[in-house]
């Protein structure tokens, strides 16, 4: 007897066979990467090489200006690189593009609000990114309007089994949706992704950044049953408290059939400050997966670098680890994964 799908709504895992791409914002002379933009635009080329040449995924680049980037980009086969042109603020794509969910065979694009981290930076442009993109048929994959509800995709983790984790500091935020409880929120969770339940960490941050502690800086799916985290090996650094609460209660999660996680403690890395003497939030968990390939923050920490690849390699055995420096992302408070977000086959046609 052949196997039904299985109709409900689920948000696919990042590791998800059939993602055919990755969307990417680029940097231009409009955006905070202004004063950095050689640099900026050094660290995207690479990022944007990965996908198409170590992951074989296609790049999906939106940009106000298609023929200038296209002459600042590297060079790709054609069907490994798709721009689409449209104004950007920014270039933080994790958490104004579209999830992908699906329902049974089918998938869609879903759109939720984004109001630029909880109204700290401008976002008008980048809030309207998935409705123009649909409108001007580059996404081609039908478009959900979920758009009463603020989140952005740095803020949620899926198993791909119904399991969301996320943190009480990012989601509660009035800022966002006007203070709805934590079961308010859980509600739009199982409507809008399909969770069976959320995991809720409500400990760990990292100074330097403007998330209010996304998921993605913190703790990480591997599969369904391994989560990576960031720890603290540093004696006296001041997030040690907060990472071993973190910790503490990574230890109490159980996955869906009731058994605890394997957890593979992330090393935090060395402090790394800005020209004003702030840290910024580096993390070797803002990381990207596809179907091949593990792209992965690195700092130019020689035994940070080599430890969190190495726990990626136990982590993710079937995957190559592929790391890029991403000194200059962190100088605006991101990092890899906050740069990218991947799209599912169909979801995308070049224009």
């Amino acid at each position: 007897m052949t196997k039904m799908p299985d109709p409900r709504r689920i948000m696919p895992a990042e590791w998800s066979n059939d993602v055919a791409s990755v969307l990417i914002a680029y940097p231009h002379e409009n955006t905070d990467w202004a004063y950095m933009l050689d640099d900026a635009r050094k660290c995207f080329n690479e990022i944007i090489r990965s996908i198409a040449e170590d992951a074989g995924l296609t790049a999906v680049v939106v940009t106000p200006d298609a023929a200038a980037t296209r002459a600042l980009l590297p060079s790709l086969p054609a069907d490994r690189l798709c721009l689409i042109e449209l104004p950007t603020d920014d270039t933080w794509a994790r958490d104004f593009g579209p999830i992908t969910v699906k329902e049974g065979e089918n998938k869609k694009l879903v759109d939720f609000q984004f109001n630029g981290w909880g109204l700290k930076f401008a976002s008008s442009n980048d809030n309207l990114v998935n409705m123009r993109a649909y409108a001007c048929g580059a996404f081609t994959m039908p478009l959900e309007n979920r758009r009463s509800f603020v989140l952005e995709g740095g803020s949620v983790e899926s198993d791909g089994r119904g399991t969301i984790m996320t943190t009480s500091e990012c989601l509660l935020s009035p800022n966002r949706n006007g203070g709805d409880t934590r079961e308010e929120i859980e509600t739009a969770l199982k409507d809008t992704l399909g969770a069976d339940r959320v995991l809720w960490l409500d400990h760990g941050y990292l100074e330097g950044d403007d998330t209010d502690s996304h998921i993605d800086t913190l703790a990480r799916f591997a599969n369904d049953h391994t989560i990576l985290y960031v720890k603290s090996y540093i004696a006296d650094d001041p997030h040690n408290d907060a990472l071993e609460k973190m910790e503490e209660q990574l230890q109490t999660f159980t996955t869906a059939d009731g058994q605890p996680y394997n957890l593979i403690g992330l090393p935090l890395p060395d402090p790394i400050y800005d020209e004003n003497g702030e840290r910024l939030p580096a993390t070797y968990a803002n990381f990207l997966i596809t179907p091949t390939a593990i792209l992965m923050p690195v700092y130019g920490q020689p035994m940070n670098d080599e430890l969190a690849t190495q726990m990626m390699k136990i982590a993710f055995p079937d995957h190559k680890i592929v790391g890029i420096d991403c000194n200059a992302l962190i100088r605006q408070h991101g990092s890899l994964h906050c740069v990218t977000m991947q799209m599912h086959a169909g979801a995308t046609a070049a224009i």
